[in-house]
């Protein structure tokens, strides 16, 4: 195996080299591709240290040095990368030594394009775990049993119950598959949940296989000024977000012929939902009289959504 390790940068001069050192013990990772993103801390001078240190460690930056976001970085590191296979590392986080043994098995079958795993939490501070314990626990992020290649995207869409959720930084691609079915890779537009976008439309064109998933394969780093770790533990609101992360999704499945119907409704009723709940309350009933009306089965299922009663109520 050739794996390039995609890591965008940004604001993580304290995590940076923890990550870079996590992919570095693995013989199986033949780079390291590091993003930086025009970083306000010292994060690009420790990334150019990294780089005169390690030679499997490939530094870019984007072409006007600017900021792009984490999805834009994503996106020139896999125009870089020249592995065979591809996993992800956000910049905070880390490997564990067991990060590719499932991997290493399950991609001796052609068929397997694509592995997830389980991911830890690893809180930075004491401050850290103060706030966010609640949130986060100790708990693995993880998909609770396996499934079958075909399930994945039902079950990420949450159609299949208590499925569970995979994190990117415990996700690897054949990238062959990656390059030939997906395009665009990730939606620079969407600065937040861009690769929860991702996710789902690979799970839909990729044949996915569990690995492991009853320990972590990597940790998750928690620290009070993680942007995505707020958004999680609700300082910052995320319904506008959501909706335009549904919206993507309703204008792809609208545009895909292969999709099944109840696939449409189901994206389409979250994509309801989520507008619904971020409209100022008087309007959120008018809105929900009209839908009843002219897309009945999207917001009678959606009134039944626990994500969606929250906002509203």
């Amino acid at each position: 195996m050739k794996i390039s390790v995609i890591t965008p940068v940004y604001n993580a001069e304290k995590y940076i080299t923890k990550a870079v050192e996590s992919a570095l013990q693995f013989d199986e990772v033949f780079e390291i591709i590091l993003v930086e993103d025009q970083s306000p801390d010292k994060a690009l001078d420790v990334c150019k240290k990294l780089a005169e240190k390690y030679d499997r460690v490939k530094l870019f930056q984007h072409p006007d040095k600017g900021n792009h976001g984490a999805g834009a970085s994503r996106n020139l590191a896999l125009e870089k990368a020249t592995g065979d296979f591809i996993a992800f590392l956000d910049a905070d986080d880390y490997y564990l030594p067991n990060r590719f043994e499932a991997e290493k098995e399950l991609f001796k079958n052609p068929d397997v394009e694509g592995v997830y795993g389980a991911i830890g939490v690893n809180y930075y501070s004491d401050k850290a775990k103060k706030q966010y314990y609640q949130i986060f626990g100790d708990r693995l992020t993880t998909v609770y049993k396996k499934h079958l290649p075909k399930d994945v995207f039902r079950g990420q869409l949450g159609m299949l119950g208590s499925f569970g959720l995979f994190s990117i930084d415990a996700l690897t691609i054949r990238k062959l598959p990656l390059d030939q079915k997906l395009s665009p890779m990730m939606k620079t537009h969407l600065r937040l949940h861009q690769d929860t976008e991702f996710l789902f439309r690979l799970s839909y064109y990729l044949n996915l296989y569990p690995g492991i998933l009853n320990k972590a394969i990597a940790n998750r780093g928690v620290h009070e000024n993680n942007r995505i770790t707020q958004v999680d533990a609700g300082k910052v609101k995320p319904s506008i977000s959501k909706v335009m992360l549904w919206k993507e999704m309703r204008d792809w499945s609208e545009n895909e012929e292969s999709v099944p119907d109840d696939i449409k409704i189901h994206i389409n009723r979250m994509y309801r939902s989520y507008e619904i709940a971020k409209a100022p309350f008087l309007k959120k009933w008018g809105m929900i009289a009209k839908y009843l009306t002219t897309d009945f089965k999207s917001i009678r299922s959606g009134l039944y959504n626990i994500n969606f009663r929250k906002d509203l109520f």
